[in-house]
């Protein structure tokens, strides 16, 4: 038997889960005067698991919306090769805590040593936590927007971008990009700035970025804007693409010092 206290309790938990559903108030109201306890009890219990299933939904389309080329988490990654700054930790990686805070990162280091993977991770997790979130290759969201200029959606593609709490930039600097799709990237970051975070991978040193966007100036203001609320996580070691080649198995793979570019220092200044 419920005191009168509780059962008021009970019918506020009813009336909130229902709101939260979209449903009218006649569901604590009728509670208040047919129900049982027990079937408050088991009405709760249904409009909770309700609540779960819709909220797992959710983010099951959020992961499928952000387009990530392969799902990848947090779990069982090996941070070897990852080097940390002083004011950002593993603990504010997992946790997506820098995205409430609209900081951006940016990964660097040569190619295969899991910063796309480190990327994917956090952006599921963000998925996971409710918050929109896009992965695209730079060379893949430049064609999109120059796409999107020449069909007359320029501006409901820049809203689209604006309205994500999280966007992910992979292979940034890998492939030049010509001056207007520079200016449309620079768009992109420059509307992105104290709005969203920003996650970039990158294994070119911010000194050659003027070279592969046609401007110095250009770059150099993407630059400002990325680092003023940013941290470079360092990425160091072998690829593990190449450690784990097929071909390894019949000696034809390729030794590192071919594949992999020399060491630049401790930073991409």
């Amino acid at each position: 038997m419920l005191t009168p206290a509780q059962k008021e309790k009970r019918i506020t938990q009813i009336d909130a889960a229902a709101r939260k559903l979209f449903l009218s108030s006649i569901w604590g109201e009728y509670c208040r005067d047919q129900a049982t306890p027990k079937q408050m009890e088991f009405l709760l219990d249904l409009l909770e698991a309700e609540l779960r299933l819709r909220d797992e939904h959710r983010k099951q389309r959020l992961i499928k919306r952000a387009g990530f080329p392969t799902f990848k988490t947090f779990a069982g990654y090996e941070y070897g090769n990852v080097s940390f700054p002083p004011s950002f930790t593993r603990e504010d990686l997992e946790t997506c805590q820098f995205i409430a805070q609209k900081q951006n990162l940016v990964l660097f280091g040569p190619v295969g040593v899991g910063k796309t993977h480190l990327a994917i991770a956090a952006g599921v997790k963000a998925c996971k936590m409710g918050l929109k979130t896009r992965f695209y290759t730079v060379t893949g969201l430049v064609l999109k927007l120059a796409e999107a200029r020449k069909s007359g959606t320029l501006e409901r593609l820049i809203r689209e971008l604006q309205g994500l709490d999280l966007l992910i930039l992979d292979e940034w600097g890998y492939v030049p990009i010509d001056k207007e799709g520079s200016q449309l990237l620079f768009r992109v970051i420059s509307d992105s700035y104290e709005n969203k975070s920003l996650i970039l991978t990158t294994n070119i040193e911010f000194s050659k970025w003027g070279s592969l966007f046609t401007d110095t100036q250009m770059a150099a203001a993407m630059i400002d804007r990325l680092v003023h609320h940013g941290h470079l996580l360092i990425f160091e070691g072998p690829s593990y693409r190449m450690e784990h080649a097929l071909m390894r198995q019949d000696g034809s793979a390729p030794s590192q010092s071919q594949t992999i570019p020399p060491k630049t220092g401790n930073s991409p200044r």
